[in-house]
C-alpha cells in the first residue's frame, strides 16, 4: 500500500513539471505579443533596418517582418508545450527554432530544430534568435547564421526603437 502515495507524489510531480513548461511557453509567447506595431533602428555594420509584429489568427500566431534590402518574414507560435519560430529566410529556406524565455525573462532565444526546402546550392541556414524586450519601446534581435558547412557564419544585432 505505500506504494500508492509514492505514485500519486510522481504523478502529480509529472503533472507540476508538464504544466511549468507550457506556462513558461505561453508567457513567453505573451511577452513576445507586446513587440506588437513598428520598430526602426540600426544593424550591426550601421544599416537602416525597420520590422514590424503584427498579432494574427486570433491571437495564435505573431508575425514578424523584417524591411530592407532582403524582406524576410517569421511566424512565431505554440505548438502545444513548444514556442515555435519558423524563418522565411531570404536565402530560400526556413529554419524552424524552438523558443524558451531566458532566466531573467527579458528576452526569448530560438535555437534551431530543423529546416525546410534546404539544398545545397544555398549558403546556410538561421541557426539561432535572440529577441530582448530592454523596455516597451525598446528591444534588440540577435540572428545568427550557420554555413553549409556547419561553421557559425553571420551574426547580425539589431537595436530597435518603437516607431508606431
Amino acid at each position: 500500500m505505500k506504494s500508492l502515495p509514492i505514485r500519486s507524489a510522481i504523478f502529480f510531480a509529472l503533472l507540476t513539471t508538464a504544466a511549468f513548461a507550457q506556462s513558461d511557453s505561453r508567457a513567453a509567447f505573451e511577452k513576445l505579443k507586446s513587440l506588437e506595431g513598428s520598430w526602426a533602428g540600426k544593424g550591426s555594420q550601421g544599416q537602416p533596418i525597420q520590422v514590424s509584429f503584427r498579432v494574427t489568427s486570433n491571437g495564435s500566431a505573431i508575425m514578424s517582418e523584417i524591411q530592407g534590402s532582403e524582406n524576410m518574414i517569421s511566424m512565431i507560435h505554440l505548438d502545444g508545450e513548444r514556442l515555435m519560430l519558423t524563418h522565411y529566410c531570404a536565402t530560400g529556406n526556413q529554419p524552424r527554432m524552438v523558443g524558451k524565455m531566458t532566466p531573467d525573462g527579458k528576452a526569448v532565444a530560438f535555437d534551431f530544430l530543423d529546416v525546410t526546402n534546404f539544398n545545397n546550392t544555398q549558403p546556410g541556414h538561421m541557426q539561432h534568435v535572440v529577441l530582448t524586450m530592454l523596455d516597451a519601446n525598446h528591444h534588440n534581435e540577435e540572428w545568427t547564421f550557420m554555413t553549409q558547412d556547419g561553421k557559425l557564419q553571420g551574426h547580425q544585432l539589431f537595436d530597435l526603437q518603437r516607431t508606431k
